[in-house]
């Protein structure tokens, strides 16, 4: 299998509650007028990015059921889902974030909880 632009991402699973996100360049503004000063950009290590791919969520614990039988071993877990999604404009302390270089680009996997703020292009 080949690695297009469009598939070049499957290949990468991310994990529990955990995002990949490409940092954009660093500018002051974003494109619908959010404006992050250079103080703060400094002083707290905020970098923005827009969100590639998500993991499943928070793991839900499994009830303990061991009396009966009669079901599976094997229980799918289930998962709270995060409020990222792909596509997202997000602003995240670099703190908190673990840079990777994949294909020749830079990315972050940043845990959803070191995420700030979104910025979402369809109406809420």
């Amino acid at each position: 299998m080949y690695i297009t632009p469009d598939n070049k991402f499957k290949r990468i699973i991310i994990i529990g509650d955990r995002v990949l996100i490409k940092p954009t360049t660093s500018t002051d503004r974003t494109d619908s007028g959010l404006y992050l000063p250079p103080g703060v950009q400094e002083k707290e290590k905020v970098q923005q990015g827009y969100v590639i791919k998500t993991g499943p969520g928070y793991a839900l614990p499994l009830p303990m059921e061991e009396d009966e039988q009669w079901k599976g071993e094997e229980e799918k877990v289930k998962y709270l889902p995060l409020q990222t999604r792909e596509g997202d404009l997000a602003i995240f302390l670099q703190a908190s974030a673990t840079e990777v270089i994949f294909e020749k680009e830079k990315y972050f996997i940043v845990p959803q909880s070191a995420i700030l703020m979104l910025e979402r292009e369809e109406d809420l």
